[in-house]
């Protein structure tokens, strides 16, 4: 009897996969519920488990191939576990005659049979090394050995293997060129697009194909929330084991603004404009595979302290690579900070079916006029990205204007510290 290995639906808006990693070759023996092989979606990573156990009778789609949801990836030939049994019952006792005749020739003096014996032991004792499958792809990517990472939990995280890659490179003894490529030369290397990345680069293109973007700018002068956050930042760490952060504050004013312009918190569909009467707010993330916005849901509900271990949480669990898909599936209106990679301005694009994004940038001293003064004050540009279609460039400005005054004053948010 044989049983297939199906790609398993992971997403409703998922439909098709690539094959990162096999796991197994075929031939080799499987146990019900071991992992066989790796898939790669826009989204996320998955495992596929052995549906039965047996031994892998063949492979349908290698490393690499482009899948879809129900596609056989391979065969279990489920009646082999018996034939399995009898192989490893001959091979035990191949094993024990072969162990007598080894400790014979040992006594004779041998020193050949010393080594012999060493051989299949190191086969057998090959460890699987628990990982995630993000962890096993940047281990390929990085050549880092997998058995050479050290786990923080129970199985290898992706940030596990970047710590294991970080300390490599940065060892002097390191040579990090292509050792295939001639000093001086002119080589170039080609690499194919993860799904994900490849995803990303299909969506933006998509929204700014079909809408009608348009970007409008600000500056909030960052002098009130600093101060807040230099007075409350011991009490609230101690309280609720995080920091607090800008993100915290933008998201409050935001979804306060959105209150006051609520097409800024909508859809188009057909000829229609849906109006959502909750917050989800899509937050970006900066990950090894590319850009993901995890989604805080009703953020309006949520006191700083939440929204601030929700980003904090996110921002884990994309670098080791278990995020999940619902973690990512909807989002109302999104907020990106580029300000912490040292963006000074950006036009952030829109996230569809989202007509609007905010985006953050880094907070600089600059002279401004304060009561007839030049004075030096952390300012920071903001920037709103919205669909001009059903967004008017006066709501839009309108809209930014308010989430200016809300952060320059933020004792209006009512910070529940």
């Amino acid at each position: 009897m044989t049983a297939n290995i199906l790609v398993p639906e992971v997403g409703e808006s998922i439909v098709d996969a690539r094959v990162a990693r096999w796991l197994k070759k075929a031939g080799d023996s499987v146990a019900a519920g071991e992992p066989l092989v790796e898939l790669e979606t826009d989204k996320v990573d998955v495992e596929v488990a052995a549906p039965k156990s047996g031994v892998l009778q063949s492979i349908a789609h290698a490393d690499g191939a482009d899948v879809k949801i129900g596609d056989v990836l391979g065969v279990i030939e489920t009646d082999a576990s018996t034939k399995s049994e009898v192989r490893s019952q001959k091979s035990e006792v191949k094993k024990e005659v072969g162990s007598k005749l080894e400790v014979s020739k040992t006594e004779v003096g041998s020193q050949k049979s010393e080594v012999t014996p060493s051989k299949p032991e190191v086969r057998s004792q090959r460890p699987e090394i628990s990982a995630t499958p993000s962890a096993r792809r940047l281990a390929r990517e990085q050549g880092v050995p997998l058995g050479n990472v050290t786990p923080s939990g129970p199985r290898v995280t992706r940030s596990d293997v970047a710590r294991a890659a970080a300390g490599e490179k940065a060892a002097p003894t390191v040579d990090v060129r292509p050792s295939t490529v001639p000093e001086g030369s002119r080589a170039e290397t080609r690499q194919r697009m993860s799904r994900r990345r490849a995803t990303i680069a299909r969506r933006l293109v998509e929204a700014q194909r079909v809408a009608a973007l348009l970007t409008t700018f600000n500056e909030v002068d960052m002098s009130a929330v600093m101060a807040v956050r230099e007075r409350q930042k011991e009490a609230f760490k101690a309280k609720h084991g995080v920091g607090l952060g800008i993100a915290s504050f933008f998201i409050k004013a935001a979804v306060a603004a959105l209150g006051e312009f609520p097409r800024l918190n909508a859809e188009i569909s057909g000829d229609e404009i849906v109006l959502k009467h909750y917050y989800d707010i899509g937050v970006a993330v900066g990950a090894a595979d590319g850009l993901v916005v995890p989604v805080i849901r009703d953020a309006d509900k949520l006191s700083f302290a939440e929204i601030e271990q929700r980003i904090r949480d996110f921002a884990a669990r994309a670098g080791n690579g278990t995020l999940t898909l619902d973690d990512l599936k909807g989002g109302t209106f999104s907020v990106t900070n580029g300000g912490i990679y040292g963006s000074l301005m950006s036009t952030p694009i829109v996230n569809p079916p989202q007509v609007a994004i905010l985006g953050l940038h880094a907070i600089k001293e600059r002279p401004i006029g304060v009561n007839g003064q030049v004075v030096l004050r952390p300012m920071m540009y903001t920037a709103l990205t919205y669909d001009h279609r059903i967004v008017d460039g006066a709501e839009a400005v309108r809209f930014l204007v308010r989430v200016k005054e809300l952060v320059e004053d933020p004792s209006v948010l009512l910070i529940e510290m």
